[in-house]
């Protein structure tokens, strides 16, 4: 049974350096035993696998990383959040490591960079694991073609110049901060939500303040101008495409970018949107253990 109370002093909290910043990772231990790294979303952080993590690590080495930017990593001081240096990261992350040969589950923004890694290594993954992240759809693809990267560009940097004139609004208490995230998933216990804001906000002398940098969801059109399933094609470890059946993203066996991955299983999980490891736990977990791991 999911418990979002369970001690979290069970996960040692490590850091490493990559491109000169500062990132920060939660070892759950077991050392020896296969690495399994877990890799978050956009806005999101690396305790949000704690549940996941808890329920894996007398079977796994299992690590949790916070991307640039999230959580209890650095922000990068030039607002360095292209997709690229996401994965140079997780490069660095796997040789300070010092495996050969690792399994990766991604949750959205994550499931994007962990493709592109297992794209690149294919020899270095075990099995992988999208967790509603499939990264663009085909008709995303096609909106941007007609929109136009110069067009794109021109409002990437106009909000980056208005993220600096941005009044920062502090929240008055973690309760507020779970209200929020509440807000963008109903089906969240409030213990679920209590425990993803504690370790999502920081306390600032004028109030609580989200870890994560403003910056990081501002996409460029660079960030995705090679479509996914050009690193999907390159992907030979078995993986596993679980979506939420209620979620708001596409379906890649639905419009044909699964039939990219060589050896692939899909699997959407009932009354459960964008976040299905928060959404049903214990289904979630089953299906984990029959499928993917």
């Amino acid at each position: 049974m999911l418990n979002p109370a369970d001690d979290d002093t069970e996960a040692t909290s490590r850091t490493f350096v990559s491109q000169g910043l500062a990132l920060h990772y939660l070892d759950w231990g077991n050392e020896g035993a296969p690495l399994l790294i877990l890799v978050h979303g956009t806005s999101d952080h690396a305790r949000s696998w704690d549940w996941t993590a808890r329920a894996l690590k007398d079977r796994f080495h299992v690590i949790a990383l916070d991307l640039r930017g999230h959580g209890d990593s650095q922000w990068s001081p030039d607002g360095a959040y292209l997709l690229a240096y996401h994965v140079l990261d997780l490069i660095e992350l796997i040789d300070t490591l010092g495996e050969d040969r690792v399994t990766i589950i991604g949750h959205s923004f994550g499931g994007s960079v962990a493709s592109r890694y297992a794209g690149l290594y294919p020899d270095r993954i075990r099995k992988l694991v999208l967790v509603d992240g499939f990264g663009p759809s085909p008709e995303s693809y096609a909106t941007w073609a007609e929109y136009g990267a110069v067009r794109r560009t021109r409002e990437w940097i106009d909000k980056r110049r208005n993220v600096k004139r941005k009044t920062v609004r502090r929240l008055g208490s973690i309760e507020d901060a779970a209200a929020r995230i509440s807000s963008g998933n109903p089906r969240l216990s409030a213990a679920q939500a209590r425990h993803l804001a504690a370790h999502g906000v920081r306390l600032h002398p004028d109030g609580y303040g989200w870890k994560v940098d403003p910056r990081v969801s501002q996409f460029t059109s660079e960030d995705f101008a090679v479509e996914i399933t050009t690193f999907w094609r390159e992907i030979t470890a078995p993986t596993l495409l679980c979506r939420g059946s209620e979620s708001w993203t596409h379906d890649p066996e639905a419009n044909g970018q699964a039939a990219h991955l060589r050896d692939r299983r899909a699997v959407a999980i009932q009354e459960a949107g964008h976040w299905p490891h928060h959404d049903q736990f214990e289904v979630f977990l089953g299906v984990l253990k029959d499928y993917a791991l």
